[in-house]
C-alpha cells in the first residue's frame, strides 16, 4: 500500500491539467468541464482539511515504534499540530472529492464512477495503513464525498442551464 501516499498526491496534480488541456485540443467542452470541476473540488478538499488540521493537531501514526498507542492523541489549538499530519487525511478528501465528482458528473457511465471510488478507496486505505489512522481514512472519505456531490451538482447544473 505504500505507493497510495505518492499516488495520492500526484494524480491529483496531473489530471486536472491533463483534462484540460485535452478537452481545449480536442475542443471537447465536456473534458476541460470535468477537469475543472475536478480541481475545483481537490482544491476545496485541501482547504478544508488542511483547516481542520490546524485546528485538531493530531498526531500521526509512529511507524518506527507500532506498540505505542497514541491514536487518541490530538493538539487543538491553532497550529499545535501543524496543517500537514493528521484529522482528517488530505489524501483521501481529496481522493473521494475527485472520485464522487466524477461519478456525479456521470451517471450513465457506472463503469467510470466506479473506477474513481475505487481509485479513491486504494488512496483513503492505503495511507490509513500508513501515514494516518483508519478513523483519518474515515472522516476525509465522509468530508470528501460531501465536497464531491455539491461540487459535481454544481456543475451539472450549471451545464444545463
Amino acid at each position: 500500500m505504500f505507493p497510495s501516499a505518492p499516488i495520492g498526491g500526484l494524480v491529483p496534480l496531473a489530471l486536472p491539467l491533463i483534462l484540460i488541456l485535452s478537452g481545449y485540443i480536442t475542443s471537447r467542452a465536456q473534458i476541460s468541464l470535468t477537469g475543472w470541476a475536478i480541481g475545483q473540488a481537490e482544491l476545496i478538499g485541501s482547504l478544508i482539511s488542511s483547516a481542520c488540521k490546524a485546528f485538531t493537531g493530531r498526531v500521526h501514526p509512529a511507524m518506527h515504534d507500532a506498540g505505542t498507542d497514541i491514536s487518541h492523541v490530538f493538539r487543538f489549538g491553532f497550529l499545535r499540530g501543524g496543517m500537514f499530519w493528521g484529522w482528517p487525511s488530505s489524501h483521501t478528501t481529496i481522493a473521494f472529492a475527485m472520485a464522487v465528482t466524477v461519478f456525479t458528473l456521470f451517471p450513465k457511465q457506472r463503469w467510470l464512477g466506479g473506477l474513481a471510488i475505487a481509485y479513491a478507496f486504494y488512496i483513503g486505505l492505503g495511507v490509513s495503513m500508513t501515514i494516518h489512522w483508519f478513523s483519518d481514512f474515515v472522516a476525509g472519505a465522509i468530508l470528501g464525498t460531501v465536497i464531491g456531490v455539491v461540487v459535481g451538482k454544481c456543475f451539472l447544473r450549471s451545464q444545463q442551464g
